[in-house]
Parts: structure tokens; sequence; C-alpha cells
């Protein structure tokens, strides 16, 4: 099914908000976070698979040639 504009938009903020976290991250003195290695996999893994679910959905609006 596809996405709707708002689901999205949705989606978009949400990538935002996790490169403004990685961010925020990279300005941290990582020695005083645990698991700071965990984190950034977390986050890695949480983009990657946002930006995949907005290709999937723009894969399936595009006409097969």
């Amino acid at each position: 099914m596809d996405l709707t504009k708002s689901e999205r938009a949705k989606i978009t903020d949400s990538m935002h908000s996790i490169q403004s976290a990685q961010a925020s991250l990279a300005s941290i003195d990582e020695t005083k976070v645990p698991h700071v290695d965990e984190i950034h996999e977390c986050l890695e893994s949480a983009d990657k698979n946002l930006r995949m679910a907005l290709r999937h959905a723009s894969a399936k609006k595009k006409p097969l040639a």
C-alpha cells in the first residue's frame, strides 16, 4: 500500500529527528555516554530503514517501462 503525503512527511520528520540526535551525540564526550556505540548503531539502523521505506513507497508509484 502506498504512503499518504502525511505519512511520508511524518517519516521524513522522524529521519530529521534521528539525524539531529546523531549530530548532538557527535558533540558530546562519548566516554560519558554508556553504550554509545549501540546508540549510534540504533540511530543508523533507524535512519536506513526509514529511507528504505520512503524509497519503497516511491518505487511503487513509478510505472514500469
